[in-house]
């Protein structure tokens, strides 16, 4: 029987971790994973400042999004094989970093894990794979723009290999609040071996 962290009063403010987590496939996303990815990116939208979208996506807005998501700059999903259903519970992807010729050679991440799946490694899952692809394809350097107050994202990334390369300050505005970006870059041919 497994214990709560009520059970545990070693740790009582720790959930349990013990139990082995449902198996998690990476893989490339589908145009059949838009709505998935939908509801874990609008779930952002609405109530956090992980993105700086204001307005939820439309079902044609994530397709359209999915289909432009190809080759170098591709889309992946975790996918929870646990229950058989294949259920979508991330999804990472990676844009061009800027649009001018001599920035070609770096890119852009967006990571996203939904919300009741947090804390189990599958953040970390899609982030090496996604550095992964981006050195596969020829890259230099990887990019993350995080809201700076985002310290769960901050430190998934640190521990990636990325560091901290600057703040911009008040670039943003999103629920009547001034919000910050950090600035994060991995240079593939520093990035640490897989842990």
């Amino acid at each position: 029987m497994p214990t709560s962290s009520a059970d545990r009063p070693d740790r009582p403010d720790q959930p349990d971790r013990a139990r082995p987590s449902p198996p998690i496939a990476i893989r490339p996303a589908r145009l059949s994973d838009a709505e998935a990815i939908r509801g874990i990116y609008n779930h952002e939208v609405l109530r956090t400042t992980a993105t700086f979208d204001l307005v939820p996506r439309s079902l044609e807005d994530q397709e359209r999004w999915l289909e432009a998501r190809s080759g170098a700059f591709t889309a992946i999903v975790a996918e929870d094989r646990g229950d058989g259903a294949g259920e979508v519970v991330g999804f990472a992807a990676l844009s061009p970093y800027r649009e001018r010729a001599a920035y070609r050679t770096s890119v852009e991440d967006s990571v996203y894990v939904r919300r009741d799946r947090a804390g189990e490694g599958i953040g970390r899952m899609l982030l090496g794979h996604l550095l992964d692809v981006a050195d596969h394809s020829g890259f230099h350097a990887v990019f993350a723009r995080i809201e700076a107050s985002g310290e769960a994202s901050r430190a998934l990334h640190e521990r990636c290999g990325f560091r901290l390369v600057g703040i911009e300050r008040e670039v943003g505005r999103k629920f009547n609040r001034w919000l910050d970006v950090a600035l994060m870059q991995c240079l593939l041919h520093e990035r640490p071996a897989a842990r």
